[in-house]
C-alpha cells in the first residue's frame, strides 16, 4: 500500500492532501460552533487543531489511509475534510479495532450534497485499495450525519453517553450491495 495521499477527483469536488497552507481555515472550521456542536460541543483552540493536523497528515504515513481535504473545484480553500483514521477511543473490541470514519464541513458547504459526494469517494477508495470493516461515531440529534452514514451502509452498534451526549456507534462491513 502506497503511503502517499491519492488525490480523488469526482464531479464537484477533489479530496487531496491537506498542505501547510490548508491549516488557517483548518483552524478556522474547527473553531467554529456551527461546526463542532454535533462533535464535541466545543470550538477547538487553535493549538488543539494544529495538533490534530498533524496528525491527519502522520496517519497517511504510518497506516496508510486517512483523512483528505475537501476542495471545490473552481475554489483555492479547503471546505472540510473526509477519511478515515483510528481513535483508540476505549468503545470496546467491535468498534476500536477498526478504521474509524469521519467528515466534516463548513457551514456553507453543509447542505449542498458535497458531504455525501466526499465521504462516498472516500469509501469508495477505501474499498478498493484497504478494504473492511469501518466504523464511525454519531451524535444522535445530528440527523444529517446519521443519514449520511445510513447511505454509506453504516447501521447502529449501540447507542452510548459521551461527555453528556448521546451518540450512536455504528458499523460498515464493506460497500453495500
Amino acid at each position: 500500500m502506497s503511503r502517499s495521499v491519492p488525490t480523488i477527483n469526482t464531479a464537484r469536488l477533489t479530496l487531496r492532501a491537506m498542505r501547510a497552507e490548508d491549516f488557517p481555515r483548518y483552524a478556522d472550521i474547527w473553531a467554529t460552533p456551527a461546526v463542532v456542536t454535533h462533535i464535541t460541543g466545543k470550538p477547538k483552540p487553535k493549538a488543539e487543531s494544529w495538533d490534530a493536523f498533524l496528525r491527519n497528515a502522520g496517519h497517511w504515513q504510518i497506516v496508510g489511509f486517512g483523512q483528505w481535504a475537501i476542495q471545490s473545484r473552481g475554489t483555492r480553500e479547503m471546505e472540510g475534510q473526509v477519511g478515515f483514521f483510528f481513535g483508540s477511543r476505549g468503545f470496546g473490541d467491535d468498534f476500536d479495532p477498526f478504521p474509524e470514519a469521519g467528515w466534516v464541513l463548513a457551514p456553507e458547504a453543509q447542505g449542498t450534497g458535497l458531504g455525501l459526494e466526499a465521504a462516498r469517494a472516500a469509501h469508495d477508495w477505501f474499498d478498493r485499495v484497504v478494504t473492511g470493516r469501518t466504523v464511525c461515531m454519531i451524535a444522535v440529534a445530528n440527523a444529517s450525519s446519521l443519514r449520511l452514514a445510513e447511505t454509506l451502509g453504516y447501521t447502529a452498534l449501540r447507542d452510548i453517553e459521551l461527555d453528556g451526549d448521546k451518540v450512536r456507534l455504528m458499523t460498515r462491513k464493506g460497500p453495500p450491495v
